[in-house]
């Protein structure tokens, strides 16, 4: 039975990876969980400089999952290069870094450094408030995520994964912008953008007023978005997006995700992602499936 995936010339032995920003790079986890157990582990959001992040109350939870505005605080490159590529090198994983920036020329910065280390994907975060265009993400304009992407791809030294905003009107435009940038795979969703309120204090539950929604309500829409990205590209396909079980995970698969990566499951249940690979596993057994590419797409 193989569960080997490949992205962009990059075999996981699993297709089961972690979300950026729910994992940290592993060192939490790692005392908890095996990482030798996941196909590959993505790193929170690292950026070229220390960014602290917003000011607090920055999480709340909400029906059916939780509302972040943590604003991707992190220690930046040099500590990340520093310390946890070494740690997650112990590991036999792929590592996957997730970069961020406020300007291209903080991404390609950050991009550049990266370059001359030993990891093996890169996610870009295009989600990102863009500071040079009224604070809209980068990957809110076709236009723009083709650009950034083509700048990215002049100066990577590995795969580049775009990883796409839901709040779009089209998914499918900016999977085909991203590809025709030179992106070797894109992953989906990032969070939907929501608010709370409390009216007790008639106040904003988020210090932030808004922040990102993830949890297994937003499954639905993650997995329609999935699939219309999978049929707009010939890249492969991350789906993400209230993936709690390996149920959860196979639906992802099926609509033709070629990897998964699971991110809000992990507060609730930090074995989540043993579990789901182990699921997948069992699912497969139980259906007779010998390769897991015959699920990828599977549904049409």
């Amino acid at each position: 039975m193989n569960t080997k995936v490949n992205l962009a010339g990059v075999e996981l032995k699993n297709p089961v990876m972690t979300c950026s920003g729910t994992f940290g790079s592993g060192m939490e986890y790692g005392e908890m969980i095996d990482l030798n157990k996941l196909g590959a582990v993505v790193t929170k959001g690292i950026a070229n400089v220390p960014w602290p992040g917003n000011p607090t109350p920055r999480v709340t939870e909400v029906y059916g999952g939780m509302l972040n505005a943590i604003g991707l605080q992190g220690p930046g490159v040099d500590v990340f290069m520093k310390r946890d590529i070494p740690f997650l090198k112990q590991y036999d994983t792929k590592i996957i870094v997730n970069v961020c920036g406020k300007t291209k020329e903080d991404y390609l910065d950050v991009v550049e450094r990266l370059g001359e280390t030993d990891v093996d994907m890169l996610e870009i975060n295009i989600s990102c408030p863009n500071v040079k265009a009224g604070a809209l993400a980068f990957g809110q304009d076709p236009g723009v995520a083709e650009d950034i992407t083509a700048s990215i791809k002049k100066v990577a030294k590995q795969p580049v994964i775009m990883k796409l905003s839901p709040n779009v009107t089209d998914i499918s435009e900016m999977a085909k912008a991203v590809e025709a940038g030179g992106a070797d795979a894109v992953s989906l969703i990032n969070t939907l953008t929501g608010m709370k309120i409390d009216i007790h204090k008639r106040a904003f539950a988020l210090a932030n007023k808004t922040g990102g929604m993830s949890g297994p309500a937003i499954k639905p829409v993650a997995v329609r978005m999935v699939y219309q990205a999978a049929n707009a590209v010939k890249i492969p396909v991350i789906g993400m997006g209230g993936i709690m079980t390996a149920e959860d995970a196979i639906e992802f698969i099926l609509a033709g995700a070629t990897a998964v990566s699971v991110g809000t499951a992990n507060f609730v249940n930090p074995n989540a992602t043993v579990e789901i690979a182990a699921g997948i596993e069992e699912y497969m057994r139980t259906c007779h499936v010998e390769d897991i590419k015959e699920l990828i797409g599977a549904v049409k």
